[in-house]
């Protein structure tokens, strides 16, 4: 072994010229690419330390040796978060499909040897998405990969949409209005949103609803920080249509209990109705006036899915699980 940047004298008399200079950091692109990938993704080089099990200097060093070497600034701070450059969002895009697999090799070629006959699939959903959208998808998983240990946990989208940034779950199924630049989100189900009320109510009755005939009722809605309640809000104030919520409450099932009971009405996604709601509420379709609820996927680009993953994304289609299909008066026609 002869020193770097030393001339090499050759038995004959030749000189060669010395090696060109290498620097720690190009011997491995992984170390300072898979630090780069985690501050973007956490947005502080403390944090990207933590889950790497390394010192902060040593990101640091990563990360200007990483400019250095491409001759550009990559990330630059907004507030208390670090933030990709324009530069560095190309770089992020092209680098964590990399990372990614590279990191995930060893557990996909296992996971791969071994099939689908064990692992664990983790999977965020809102209690709706659970109760009303999920069972026959999670019916026909369990059916077909009865050794693949499934975790469902119950969270708004939004905290889903952190689990998955963290590595906590594989996926996330439910409805996103605004899909953040590291997610993606593929809808899967579209449900009408639909007015419900006590049997005999006159928003019932009436020949032809109107959007305004909304404000003389109190609605009774999920809470704020949820998906329906910005979209009632986000309509009615387009229309200027003055409106009450009289009720904040968590859970679809406990919403149509206090509509039943007279308190209110509510808007909520057909999926939501079922055979033994027709009873105790009557319904009135409201897509003349708002979108249809989308439910979907949501997953973290450029992270490698496993065999479970697809395997359950592969189920989630519109004829497992068709829309309720609803006469004039409001009633279920099935």
């Amino acid at each position: 072994m002869y020193p770097i940047n030393l001339p090499y004298i050759a038995g004959d008399g030749r000189v060669s010229p010395p090696a060109s200079p290498r620097f720690s950091y190009k011997s491995d692109r992984l170390k300072p690419l898979r630090a780069f990938c985690q501050t973007v993704r956490l947005g502080s080089v403390s944090r990207a330390a933590e889950a790497l099990f390394v010192s902060q200097p040593a990101i640091t060093l990563q990360l200007q040796a990483l400019e250095r070497d491409l001759g550009t600034p990559l990330l630059e701070r907004s507030g208390r978060r670090l933030l990709p450059t324009r530069e560095g969002e190309l770089l992020y895009e092209m680098a964590l499909p990399l990372v990614e697999q590279l990191d995930g090799l060893e557990n996909a070629f296992r996971e791969r040897v071994r099939g689908l006959d064990a692992g664990e699939l983790r999977i965020a959903a809102n209690s709706s998405t659970i109760l009303y959208l999920l069972p026959k998808i999670v019916a026909a998983f369990r059916q077909q990969h009865p050794e693949v240990h499934l975790v469902l946990s119950n969270v708004v989208t939004g905290e889903g949409a952190d689990l998955l940034r963290e590595d906590k779950v594989d996926l996330v199924v439910g409805t996103m209005l605004d899909v953040p630049a590291d997610l993606s989100y593929e809808a899967a189900h579209r449900f009408e949103q639909r007015l419900v009320a006590p049997p005999g109510h006159p928003l019932l009755r009436k020949s032809r609803l109107e959007l305004s005939d909304l404000s003389g009722y109190p609605l009774i809605l999920p809470p704020q920080r949820q998906i329906t309640w910005r979209l009632v809000d986000l309509v009615l104030q387009q229309n200027r249509i003055p409106y009450t919520v009289g009720l904040e409450v968590s859970g679809w099932d406990v919403i149509k209990q206090y509509v039943a009971m007279g308190l209110g009405v509510s808007i909520v996604p057909s999926i939501c109705l079922g055979e033994g709601d027709d009873a105790r509420l009557g319904s009135r379709s409201l897509a003349a006036f708002f979108p249809s609820r989308s439910y979907g996927v949501v997953v973290r680009k450029g992270r490698v899915l496993s065999p479970q993953a697809r395997a359950f994304i592969a189920l989630i289609r519109p004829d497992l699980l068709a829309p309720r299909e609803y006469d004039q008066s409001g009633h279920s026609e099935r």
